[in-house]
Parts: C-alpha cells; structure tokens; sequence
C-alpha cells in the first residue's frame, strides 16, 4: 500500500476530511491519521464518576466527511458504547457524512440462532450502529463475509491478507503447509495459498462447547514440515492449540500462528505459550494488553494503517475500494 501524505491532502481544512479515534485503538487511529495525511481530530472523552461516557468535539465539523476509528474490542461493551455516543456526537454537529471504522467488530460471532430463544446479537449491534447515524461502515476481517448484509447502510470489507502475506514472503519460509484449523477456515486458507503458494492440510475437528472443542484428524501431509494457520482472530486460543498438539502427533516440526484480530481472552495467552509455536503474526486492530509481548517474543504485530489510510482516502474521493485489493492481485 502506498502511504498518501501531505502531497494528497493539504489540510483537513481544504479537504473537508476529518478522521477521529476513540479510546479503544488510539495507536492506529494516529497512524491512519497520518497515513491519510490529515491531524487527528481533537475530541475530549471522559467518564462519570457512575461510568457513563461523555464526549466532546473539540473542533468544528460541520459539513466535513468524518471517519471514526474505533475497534470494539474488550471491553466490548464500552467501546461499543462509546462508538454509538461518538456517531451521535458528529451526527448533532452537523458533519455532512459520517464512517464508523470499526477494525475489529464485536459480537460478529452471534450472527445466527444456534439454538431457541437466543438473539442474533451482530444484527442488533449493526442497527444500533445505523440508528446511532452512521452514513457507512468500514471493517477489517468480519468474522463472516455475510454479516455485511446486516448493516442498512453501505459496508467497505477490507482484508489483512495483502499484509500477512507479504511479511511471510519476506521471511524466505520454504517447504511448508497451510493448514486450516477446521473445514469453515478452509476458503481463507485457500486464498493465502493464492498468495504465498505451499500445499493444504484440513484439521477435522468436533466443537465440544462454547470455547471447547476437540481435533480429530489431519487431511493432508505435514509430516517433517511447517505449518502454517491462517484465522480471523485468536479468541481464547482453544481451537489453534488444539490442532498445534494434533499437527505434533503428525509429525509436524513448526509453527506459525497469524490472525487478524488478537483478542486474547482469558487463557489465551497461556495457552499461546504452552504451544510453543515458532512465530505468530497479527495485526493492530486490537492493542495488546501490558505483558503480552513480553511473554509472547515471537510475536509479530504488522500495521493495517496503509490499508485502511487508502480506503478512506478512495471512500472521501468517491472511488472504488475493492479495486485496490484486484490491483493487488494483478
């Protein structure tokens, strides 16, 4: 991706472009400030002694096309919060149109009834978006392709893939497997395998509960090879684990884990070091937690800024921002 400055944008001012960050990501939403070539909105967001959010605008917005960064990751809740009160805040000052960017969204996993009398959670978090004032929504890596479909309002999908992919290229890796750590992973592995080449191996596996489940078999050699595993996001970690200690007992010598989202709940990140795994790659979509990367050395965090700078950048201009990952493929 190539990094729009100054040269593109002269001033906010001149451009009527005006990117905002909440609290949840405040790195990335500087970065992508940067990357787009615009300062990063002034905004004062402050809590109540009782926990209630307040937020205020601290520059003018009225008729600008505004872009707000702001992950809801844990807590879910109140960043998700947040986000709704920062939509409604831009939305009463008068700015002409306004992008929830939302790098990692919350609550994708609820997107159906897996059994009686439960909500479908990603489409009412979707319609509280929506009514809250957002014009469109841009995200990275939704846990499901469809969930698009729940917003009322126009959604920019973007993909880390490009940059997962060109930093395994950079590696010099040779003579490894992509696995898929179940078969519903299966079409993401596929498209790294585009990318970087390597043959396919399926983990077939048995969900036992909510953040239990169990592999069972390995489709494809990875004796005496690298694997490498492809997901969305790293959870609690059960899943990936699970098939690290499978793909073992077949006789696999490395590993890379990478994922988009690193969510790393609750016993994640023992999890994560018990494995053993060679390297890890994710992304900054959600900000580590304090100590992370200090128990975790071999992880790798890779920047989506440029992706997202470029997005915005073509969503203010009015031009397409799936031709920028066809150009990539070209």
């Amino acid at each position: 991706m190539t990094a729009y400055g100054p040269d593109f944008l002269k001033s906010d001012a001149d451009t009527g472009l005006k990117v905002f960050g909440g609290s949840s990501n405040p790195g990335l939403a500087k970065e992508i400030a940067a990357v787009v070539g615009v300062k990063l909105g002034t905004v004062k967001i402050d809590r109540f002694p009782d926990g209630e959010t307040i937020i205020k605008l601290e520059e003018d917005v009225r008729g600008r096309d505004c872009f707000v960064v702001q992950s809801t990751c844990p807590p879910v809740n109140e960043n998700l919060m947040e986000l709704l009160i920062f939509i409604d805040c831009l939305r009463r000052a008068s700015a002409r149109r306004i992008t929830a960017v939302i790098p990692y969204f919350g609550y994708a996993r609820q997107d159906r009834k897996a059994e009686g009398r439960t909500p479908i959670t990603a489409k009412l978090v979707s319609n509280l978006i929506a009514q809250a004032g957002a014009h469109r929504v841009l995200a990275m890596d939704l846990h499901a392709e469809q969930l698009q479909g729940f917003f009322d309002l126009p959604v920019d999908h973007l993909a880390a893939l490009p940059v997962i992919a060109r930093h395994i290229q950079s590696t010099g890796l040779e003579d490894f497997v992509v696995c898929s750590p179940d078969v519903g992973n299966l079409k993401r592995a596929t498209a790294y395998v585009e990318w970087i080449g390597g043959q396919i191996a399926v983990i077939d596996k048995r969900r036992v509960s909510g953040d239990t489940t169990v592999a069972a078999r390995v489709i494809g050699d990875v004796e005496g090879r690298t694997v490498l595993m492809f997901d969305d996001m790293i959870t609690t970690g059960g899943t990936a684990t699970e098939a690290i200690r499978i793909l073992r007992d077949h006789g696999a010598e490395r590993f890379m884990l990478t994922a988009t989202h690193p969510v790393l709940a609750g016993p994640a990140v023992d999890r994560l070091v018990a494995a053993r795994l060679d390297w890890i790659v994710t992304t900054n979509t959600i900000p580590l937690r304090p100590g992370v990367a200090d128990r975790l050395p071999q992880m790798n965090v890779l920047s989506v800024a440029n992706v997202f700078g470029e997005a915005i950048r073509r969503i203010h201009l009015d031009q397409s921002v799936s031709a920028m990952f066809r150009k990539a493929e070209r």
